[in-house]
């Protein structure tokens, strides 16, 4: 400013300076002229002799008004600077950022977040608070609230402590005592896995089964006659309950391979094998149904090579032992070699200590709550002890076996249920033990925030990958667009929007018929599994969607009925029941419930749902068939029609169904008939053998001798869905 009022100042003194040099050469010429016009023009020659310092005061009071304003406007503009300064806030950003994130930082709510990304290319419905946001957006949002972008290093979060439980390292062997068995029965569906079972515990569990097969895990403990224990566990043979029979193959010290003498190997037998083989656990064959005539015990044997399962006939290590579990033939052999099997394997555990178990299955009682089935590996669980699987923990208030009875302690190998539990573990989780409810709590806090960070892990992936498909598209989208003059490209986005306009209620309702919302509810958490596993094989999304609205382990409640009224979707319940008041309320919203005690019927009725949903086939069936033996054309008024003259070959031409023209294999044209006469007359059908003349709804076809004519009616059919769950 001081240079600027400097400059000013000089230019103003050489201002003055010239004007006191031009003042001084007026005072010489005048002086020559006053004595012409003195006496003439007195007032004249005075004005001509004015005071130079007048005009010098005027300019230095000029001069300082405007040193005095040029001063104030500077001020002022700084002001103006740092005001403006102070009111663009920085906000710190960093890549990844979540909506939550950004709207604190920014000390904005959610909602100014959202109505900032309303009118770009982000998808609103999908974005939660916790959704991450793509650079461009994070700009996009500061830039629209007038705010200052400051991108931070990467976030640095606060390494949070490890606080999860975990096994106790390998106890010495000295403290280590013997231990029972628990051994898997495994094998393919129907070759008697439940029947052999009972006849060692001497029960009838295959009795009250739905449908004759097993559909849960089951856990026994079994006494024999010479006094030693085993725990079995049944599995199911079903192609539905892979997951159960991998996870009982994981838990256990012996397999019995269970394989009907007149069925042989089968699909489920190869993969109980392979569930074995995978676990590494020893496997005694059991061939069952002996007593059959049919009965082929050595073709099992030998089908059984084929899979590296040799038996000690064949020079294995597999015992095999023939049995009859309908009439119990040889069930104490079996029962020998699982014993001797088990003593060469010498199985020991350790009873002191923290318990540590598996959850084998688990499920909702109405008195007791979460309820969970285990088998305890180490330690010895005791009513009271803290346990934690999963993300969830319980304090022990109530053990018993598997017959119902109460029980105090749970040793290793052990079968036992477990009453207790703040949530529902998910069958397989590992159990452990831990010192009190506050350690509890924080490995279950722990497990939440592993999970959550994997979840956010998958978020930013699936980000980045949005993130390229948008950018490729904006290439695609310039690349497009860029060649074409401003009016085409107008048109080209006008016809791009308004196929992206709302569906009429029409269009709209069509869409919905071929979306089948579901909801799953399930007598335990395995089943809830199996029929998740099943749903992943769906692929037939193309004919009709299967949408997956929530899955649960525990009765059909008022919440799945107004779930399902929501989305206009089926409750499908598995082994569940539904309350009377359930039912009433389901019916007054229109909301179906299906429920079923066997499996593969859920599914099959699943289909038929899928298969309702699916616009009907047309079907054409043949009525009859004729040859064009000759052509001619006859008038009409002042038009010519084409006739063909035919010859029914096959079946009868009705005169009221449709029609096709067929030349060398190719279909030239389908409509009506608008003439069918026998010589002059006319006539509605035209039976095998017989001559007739025909005209087609079509002017222009031109007929050859030699084509054919196909009567036929089209009948709806109803479309069956493709989907195929694999049994």
């Amino acid at each position: 400013m001081n240079q600027k009022l400097l400059k000013l100042e000089n230019l103003l003194r050489f201002h003055i300076v010239c004007r006191q040099l031009h003042s001084l050469c007026q005072r010489r010429t005048l002086a020559q002229w006053r004595h012409m016009f003195s006496s003439a023009y007195p007032v004249w020659t005075a004005q001509l002799y004015a005071r130079p310092w007048q005009t010098d005061a005027l300019i230095r009071a000029a001069l300082s008004q405007h040193r005095l304003l040029v001063t104030k406007k500077e001020e002022r503009s700084q002001k103006s600077q740092l005001s403006s300064r102070k009111s663009k806030k920085e906000v710190e950003v960093w890549i990844g950022m979540t909506v939550e994130e950004l709207a604190r930082a920014m000390e904005k709510d959610i909602d100014y977040i959202y109505e900032s990304l309303m009118n770009t290319a982000v998808d609103i419905d999908s974005l939660e608070a916790d959704s991450h946001l793509d650079e461009v957006w994070i700009k996009e949002v500061i830039k629209m609230a007038g705010m200052k972008l400051k991108w931070s290093k990467l976030k640095q979060e606060k390494v949070r402590e490890n606080k999860d439980a975990v096994k106790r390292p390998q106890a010495d062997p000295a403290l280590l005592t013997p231990k029972f068995p628990v051994v898997t029965i495994m094998g393919h569906v129907d070759h008697g896995k439940t029947t052999l079972l009972d006849k060692l515990r001497k029960t009838q569990v295959a009795a009250m089964e739905a449908g004759g097969i097993t559909q849960h895990i089951g856990a026994f403990l079994v006494s024999l006659p010479s006094g030693e224990k085993i725990t079995f566990l049944d599995t199911p043979g079903h192609a539905a309950f892979s997951a159960m029979r991998a996870r009982g193959a994981q838990v256990t010290d012996i397999v019995i391979l269970v394989v009907a003498a007149d069925d042989g190997v089968m699909k489920q037998t190869v993969e109980s094998i392979q569930h074995a083989k995978d676990a590494q656990v020893p496997i005694v064959l059991a061939i069952n149904k002996c007593d059959k005539p049919e009965a082929d015990p050595e073709k099992v044997k030998k089908e059984l090579l084929a899979y590296d399962v040799v038996c000690e006939d064949y020079g294995g290590d597999v015992q095999a032992v023939h049995v009859s579990a309908l009439t119990g033939d040889n069930m104490m052999a079996l029962a020998e070699a699982t014993v001797a099997l088990a003593e060469m394997l010498e199985l020991k555990a350790d009873p002191t200590g923290p318990v540590e178990g598996t959850v084998i299955e688990s499920f909702t009682d109405k008195g007791r709550g979460p309820v969970t089935t285990a088998i305890i590996q180490r330690g010895t669980l005791r009513k009271g002890s803290i346990l934690v699987a999963g993300k969830s923990w319980a304090k022990v208030r109530l053990m018993f076996d598997e017959n119902g009875k109460t029980i105090n302690e749970a040793y290793p190998s052990m079968p036992v249920g477990i009453v207790g539990w703040r949530d529902l573990p998910s069958a397989g989780d590992e159990i452990l033990e831990v010192e009190s409810e506050p350690r509890a709590r924080q490995v279950v806090d722990w497990r939440k925030y592993e999970q959550e960070q994997e979840k956010n892990k998958e978020s930013l992936k699936l980000i980045e990958e949005k993130r390229k498909e948008h950018q490729e598209a904006h290439r695609k989208a310039r690349e497009k667009y860029g060649t074409l003059h401003w009016k085409e490209r107008s048109l080209i986005k006008y016809k791009e929007k308004k196929q992206q306009q709302p569906l009429k209620l029409k269009e709209r309702v069509e869409r919905e018929s071929n979306v089948l919302p579901i909801i799953i509810k399930g007598d335990v958490d395995g089943s809830v599994e199996a029929l998740l596993d099943i749903m992943d094989t769906y692929d037939a999304s193309h004919e009709c969607e299967l949408e997956l609205v929530h899955f649960g382990v525990g009765d059909i409640s008022e919440n799945d009925v107004n779930l399902a009224e929501t989305f206009h979707g089926v409750i499908y319940g598995f082994n569940v029941n539904a309350a009377n008041v359930i039912q009433q309320s389901a019916a007054k919203k229109g909301v179906k419930i299906k429920l079923h005690k066997i499996i593969y019927r859920l599914i099959e009725d699943l289909q038929e749902e899928l298969s309702s949903r699916l616009p009907c086939n047309v079907e054409e069936h043949v009525i009859g068939e004729a040859s064009i033996l000759a052509t001619f054309s006859i008038t009409e008024g002042k038009k010519k029609v084409p006739v063909a003259g035919c010859r029914v070959q096959k079946g009868q031409l009705e005169k009221q169904k449709k029609f096709k023209l067929i030349r060398n294999g190719h279909v030239l044209w389908k409509g009506s008939l608008i003439s069918l006469k026998h010589h002059k007359d006319d006539i509605s059908v035209s039976k095998t053998g017989m001559d007739c003349g025909l005209s087609l709804d079509e002017e222009k076809i031109e007929f050859k001798v030699g084509d054919d004519i196909v009567c036929y009616e089209e009948k709806e059919v109803v479309a069956k869905t493709s989907w195929d769950p694999g049994f």
